[in-house]
């Protein structure tokens, strides 16, 4: 019996496709994700349109196109250890999971990690995940270094404690800017330096913490 997911994850993947998207590792993860089962009931309809959409806790689930772009900028090949800052409804997380060897993801709302872990232990059965809450823009500087960092949240500059947990020659993925812009950044560590490269213009929700904007308004942390 054909599962009612299918020609919906075909179509996406088709549009994913159609807007540069060419990682076939990458591209599977989002067909076999199971993107409903990361979105309240509310939303359903929704679920496989790429298009962000709200998961509560003043948080949105990203759209597929730049949950694809942004892991495909990871360049993950299977054996990295990858830090995901803001774990949100998980669904990047679940994808990252399919791809690197190990994943360790940051939640500041409590509710949202505990949701998303139940997705991802409960439900999915993925065992290369771990889960704290706290402040991402910290990172987890005990189980460092990560081969790659993946940042779901706008930053006002790269957080200095993120690079700093980045291995020799790891790569990390964060949007930087203001409130009404955002450029996707991927930053390079070569010899102990940052290396810059511009993706595409973007805008996420703020990420929040000492090293990012405050829980209120988009003001810098000093």
């Amino acid at each position: 019996m054909l599962d009612p997911r299918e020609p919906l994850a075909r179509e996406l993947v088709r549009q994913l496709r159609d807007r540069g998207i060419d990682d076939p590792r990458v591209l599977d993860a989002i067909a076999d994700v199971p993107r409903d089962r990361f979105v309240p009931p509310s939303q359903l309809a929704m679920a496989w349109e790429d298009r962000a959409l709200p998961i509560g806790c003043d948080q949105t689930i990203s759209q597929p196109y730049m949950v694809a772009l942004m892991t495909q900028e990871l360049g993950l090949s299977g054996r990295e250890r990858v830090l995901e800052i803001g774990t949100g409804s998980g669904y990047q997380t679940a994808v990252l999971s399919r791809l690197a060897a190990e994943v360790y993801t940051v939640e500041r709302h409590e509710p949202l990690s505990r949701a998303a872990r139940e997705r991802l232990e409960g439900v999915l059965g993925r065992e290369n995940v771990r889960f704290r809450v706290g402040d991402g823009t910290l990172g987890w500087p005990e189980e460092a270094p990560f081969d790659r960092i993946l940042v779901t949240a706008a930053a006002p500059d790269l957080p200095d404690a993120l690079f700093e947990q980045l291995a020799e020659g790891g790569r990390i993925v964060v949007p930087i800017g203001s409130e009404e812009y955002q450029q996707l950044h991927v930053i390079e560590r070569r010899l102990g330096e940052p290396v810059d490269r511009q993706s595409v213009a973007c805008r996420f929700v703020p990420l929040v913490g000492k090293e990012g904007w405050d829980g209120h308004r988009w003001r810098i942390v000093r």
